[in-house]
């Protein structure tokens, strides 16, 4: 029996809806965003041309709205995000994907290739959605 494990790619294991937020956005509209496309992740827009993006996931709700009992009107995305957003070319071998977020210390990274963000990895979409686990 073969045990090698065949070649995946971030590509192969990205989730391909990628959603965008503006950063003025209240913490509640991300949510209510996040729920209408059912995803764990919103990138934050770029404000300019030189500008970097920015990354919101669950953790930076809990962080910045629930703990210090803000309210999710009360709180800007651009206040609790990540930024820059780390992005993971889309033909890094998923070892090293998920190397780099562990290292890093992130949950999840958008997917890039051509300079464009394509879809989304996630630590545990590595290991709950991989066949080959």
């Amino acid at each position: 029996m073969d045990t090698k494990r065949s070649f995946q790619s971030a590509k192969d294991v990205m989730t391909k809806n990628v959603v965008f937020v503006d950063g003025m956005a209240t913490a509640k509209e991300a949510v209510d965003l996040m729920r209408k496309e059912n995803v764990e992740a919103l990138i934050v827009k770029k404000r300019h041309k030189q500008d970097a993006y920015g990354i919101v996931i669950v953790h930076d709700f809990i962080k910045g709205v629930i703990i210090p009992e803000k309210t999710s009107e009360e709180v800007n995305i651009f206040e609790i995000m990540s930024k820059p957003a780390i992005s993971v070319p889309a033909n890094m071998d998923v070892r090293y994907v998920a190397s780099l977020l562990m290292t890093v210390g992130l949950r999840m990274a958008p997917v890039e290739e051509n300079g464009e963000y394509i879809g989304m990895v996630s630590l545990s979409h590595l290991i709950l959605d991989n066949i080959l686990f």
